[in-house]
């Protein structure tokens, strides 16, 4: 599967490493808004031995459309930001390039066009597109349907700097129906991040934990879903339509 990926911050570096280093996806190219390293190899820049062309371009000097006529692929893979839908979107819908956005949070307005451009291609969303937190999620939903009358407390941590409440905390809360208000917050030093799910039995305890060890795991994550995606038909795609075939025994 031929891949372009979006962003090139401390995410999509980490991402494009994990991509380079997988042999069922080839990465054609990354696309970003900085002219800083235009036209370098990312197999050479991140010092990893591929064949892979993984060309770094810069969005104000090459229209996607172009883009898509002399590095075609199969799947775009987005970690750049929520505007970033709106320069590429359109295009890779009328030329039925799948769609995975990794982006944590979008406007109603901004969903509600991924759903549009889910009519003509495969468009997946996740605001955290690790396999772990999303595996976390739905065994919780499955504990809720089982004894719904759990008390469920969700406790997220991360480096000292980050001010708002976690993103991913916040869809927790909402696939769990639980007030974000409630939800606990704790900042230290360099945590990366940690989210725990505390559900509460009137005579044991289940927790749920998951913790980020290093950025690595979006790409683990990003790869995972593009490989399930594969064979879908057009539609708006999520987390749970993707793993919960895997919870059939």
């Amino acid at each position: 599967m031929k891949a372009g990926l979006l962003g090139f911050g401390k995410t999509g570096k980490a991402v494009a490493s994990v991509l380079l280093q997988d042999k069922n996806i080839c990465l054609e190219w990354v696309l970003r808004k900085s002219h800083k390293l235009e036209h370098r190899s990312v197999p050479e820049y991140l010092g990893i031995e591929s064949d892979e062309p993984g060309l770094i371009y810069s969005i104000a000097d090459i229209s996607i459309s172009t883009l898509l006529d002399i590095q075609p692929v199969d799947i775009v893979i987005d970690f750049a930001s929520s505007e970033a839908i709106y320069n590429y979107g359109e295009e890779c819908a009328k030329r039925k390039v799948k769609i995975l956005s990794a982006i944590s949070h979008y406007p109603d307005e901004t969903i509600q066009f991924l759903k549009e451009l889910s009519k003509s291609t495969v468009v997946f969303w996740a605001p955290n597109i690790t396999l772990g937190i999303n595996y976390l999620i739905i065994a919780a939903k499955y504990l809720k349907k089982i004894a719904p009358n759990i008390d469920i407390v969700i406790v997220e941590e991360h480096f000292k700097g980050k001010k708002e409440v976690s993103g991913t905390a916040k869809v927790i809360a909402r696939e769990l129906d639980i007030d974000e208000q409630e939800i606990k917050s704790i900042r230290a030093g360099g945590i990366i991040g940690r989210h725990e799910i505390i559900c509460g039995f009137p005579y044991q305890t289940v927790r749920l934990v998951h913790e980020s060890v290093s950025r690595e795991a979006f790409g683990n994550g990003a790869i995972f879903v593009a490989l399930n995606l594969a064979n879908k038909e057009p539609g708006f795609y999520q987390f749970q339509e993707i793993l919960l075939p895997y919870f059939s025994w």
